[in-house]
């Protein structure tokens, strides 16, 4: 669980990074408009600029926690997890509940329907839920018949399904939680300024889950006839109509400013002087943005989201140090007021507000908060080691991994090798270790086991994680040498420890090939009569996401199957399925010939040429029994790919899905 909040955490810091230039937008608009936002043309730009990110901070949550939370960071995650803040936000929109229910008039509908689209709560579980179906269902292979919708097209879908179930539940429970907090905040304003410390605890504690908004109606808007802002605001007619009282109207605002002005910067500070040497400087970048966005707007989500899962007991202590900032502030009949938050924009503004009492000992009191909030914070994070940003080990969730160490006399497959045994677990995991022409393929005893970050970190063109115990990890047509290494380490029983996350981490360098021709011109011919397609078409994901390089495909009527380049060939793999070639200008070119026919061993094929043997195009490499491949249950495809794409600067196609002669031209690719 510890590991779960740090991770999450973590995935926040995506969507919070950009409140504070929102948070700035909207402050510098108030303060231009005097107050009011909506002044003139150039504070209605500004404000309606941070509005756009300040006003869908659910979303934003949804989005991010999605992307962060998934096993690889995905795309797909992402939508999933737009998708699934849609579906609560729209079936619990007020507008749906009065249909649902039947009612003549939207303003029926219970208000507490009116929070959902504004709550954090929501986003966050919409982004939960949508990465923990990308991590479920986005290798998952459905029937035939629904394989356009396998794999991560299947997530969103299931996002939304789970969210649907999330919102049938919702639409039962939240009323009564919003009546249960909205009755807990009517009784809490009967206590004076005890009941103000009690509310400042609560507000900060319920803004994980969204609920404070709730518990703020009470006091800052007319659900009980307090109506704080509004009072407030109200000014000299308030005071005239009766409506205000001067040392208690604004109580309930009054404490955030010491809080949010000089607290909370504090402990930004803090968190800033604890975290680690390396990580001070990324640290200080976030913190002082974060720092300023609450000093001069009030808006405190990018820094109190910085911490506020990865180090819980910290934001307790907030909630804590904002209760007693809010009850001293009330005790000593303090005030000052908001329109939009309680930062240095909204303070000096209500500076001019006649219902306004000693607003300046505010400024004291903040000075002591700040020196609350860093002792108290600094005393925290240490005592309890609460790994607040910076804190943490680069990459200490997710990246982490267990190693194997290297020495100097192992050669680049060897590396590569022990990086990927670490990542998949080493010995005890493994049960089978096979390769084809490309790829490394793996049976364990549990895929969930592997490190997928690792394996990727190792050099590795790609990973299919095929179901709970194989997993093919693309290499490329160097893979024999990676197979023989990690068969010797098995072999061995290879002990693996601990390594540091940059060891983990370090890429696998590609080796610089001399051999390339800058500036020349390979033509690439058809493989074989038949139909010409795009790899991006070919029924084998390896392939088709060009994990290994890109090319294109013959659908071949007959089973000649010639050379599409002049060049020489490099490798005739053992079971014959597959050609290596390397063009005379420098590019590595594989002919694979046929899907998953590595299982063939060998006997639909009779190659016609060797190792170190020149070739033009044309010249026959090998003649195939299509039959034979189509009764295995395999694929016939002739695939043509070039392996080293580093090396190329431009690619021409021919058009593709058009049928075509052996002779004809299907691609120029021109190195760099």
């Amino acid at each position: 669980m510890k590991n779960y909040l740090q991770r999450m955490g973590r995935s926040l810091m995506l969507p919070v990074a950009v409140l504070p230039a929102a948070a700035i937008l909207m402050g510098i608009a108030n303060w231009v408009g005097n107050g009011d936002s909506n002044a003139n043309v150039f504070t209605i730009f500004l404000s309606a600029g941070g509005g756009a990110i300040l006003n869908n901070l659910p979303l934003l949550f949804a989005v991010g926690l999605a992307l962060g939370m998934s096993k690889d960071q995905d795309g797909a995650a992402a939508l999933a997890g737009l998708v699934a803040f849609l579906v609560p936000k729209t079936i619990l929109a007020p507008a749906s509940i009065q249909a649902m229910q039947g009612l003549s008039d939207i303003a029926k509908v219970n208000p507490a329907f009116g929070k959902i689209e504004g709550n954090v709560l929501i986003g966050i579980i919409a982004g939960l839920i949508a990465a923990a179906m990308y991590n479920r269902f986005h290798n998952v292979k459905l029937p035939m018949a629904l394989s356009f919708f396998s794999g991560k097209r299947l997530v969103p879908i299931m996002a939304a399904t789970a969210m649907m179930v999330v919102s049938a539940i919702l639409y039962f429970v939240w009323p009564a939680v919003f009546t249960v907090l909205v009755s807990f905040g009517e009784a809490i304003s009967k206590l004076g300024w005890f009941g103000a410390g009690l509310y400042g605890f609560f507000n900060r504690l319920l803004i994980p889950t969204g609920l404070h908004h709730a518990l703020n109606s009470v006091f800052w808007f007319d659900v009980a006839n307090i109506n704080d802002i509004g009072n407030f605001l109200g000014g000299a007619k308030s005071l005239a109509n009766g409506s205000a009282v001067i040392g208690k109207t604004g109580m309930y605002q009054a404490g955030f400013f010491p809080v949010m002005m000089f607290g909370l910067p504090a402990g930004a500070y803090a968190i800033y002087k604890n975290a680690r040497p390396e990580r001070r400087k990324a640290t200080a970048s976030l913190m002082l943005a974060a720092g300023f966005a609450s000093f001069f707007t009030g808006v405190t989500e990018p820094l109190e989201f910085s911490f506020m899962f990865v180090a819980w007991p910290l934001y307790v202590l907030h909630a804590a140090f904002t209760g007693i900032s809010l009850a001293v502030a009330a005790f000593f009949h303090w005030t000052a007021g908001f329109a939009f938050s309680a930062g240095l924009v909204d303070y000096v503004l209500s500076l001019k507000n006649p219902v306004a009492n000693q607003p300046l000992m505010l400024l004291v009191e903040g000075l002591v908060m700040a020196v609350i909030y860093y002792f108290g914070f600094n005393f925290a994070i240490k005592k309890f080691n609460l790994m607040t940003p910076g804190r943490e080990a680069e990459d200490a969730v997710d990246e982490d991994t267990a190693g194997v160490e290297t020495d100097a006399t192992d050669d680049k497959f060897m590396v590569q090798a022990k990086r990927i045994y670490a990542a998949i677990g080493g010995k005890d995991n493994i049960k089978v270790i096979d390769n084809c022409t490309t790829r490394l393929r793996l049976q364990l005893e549990d895929t969930a086991n592997v490190n997928q970050s690792a394996i990727k970190a190792a050099g590795t063109a790609g990973i299919n994680v095929l179901d709970k115990t194989n997993i093919q990890i693309i290499i490329g047509t160097e893979v024999q040498f990676v197979a023989d290494a990690l068969k010797e380490l098995y072999n061995h029983n290879t002990p693996i420890a601990t390594s540091t996350p940059e060891q983990a981490a370090a890429p696998v360098e590609a080796p610089v090939d001399s051999d390339i021709n800058s500036g020349e011109t390979d033509v690439f011919y058809a493989v074989a009569n038949g139909e010409l397609i795009d790899i991006e078409n070919v029924d084998d994901p390896t392939f088709a996401q060009k994990m290994l390089g890109d090319g294109y495909a013959v659908i071949p009527t007959d089973g000649k199957i010639v050379a599409p380049v002049d060049g020489t060939v490099m490798t005739v793999f053992p079971t014959k399925h597959a050609i290596g070639i390397k063009t005379t200008n420098g590019l590595e070119v594989l002919v694979h010939m046929g899907i998953d026919t590595v299982e063939l061993n060998g006997a639909p094929f009779a190659v016609a040429v060797e190792e170190g043997q020149t070739i033009k195009h044309g010249d026959l490499l090998a003649t195939v029994d299509l039959n034979q491949i189509t009764a295995a249950g395999k694929k016939t495809a002739m695939m043509v790919i070039i392996t080293n794409m580093p090396a190329v600067d431009y690619i021409k196609f021919n058009a593709m899905s058009t049928t075509v002669a052996a002779d004809a031209v299907a691609l120029k690719a021109t190195t760099k």
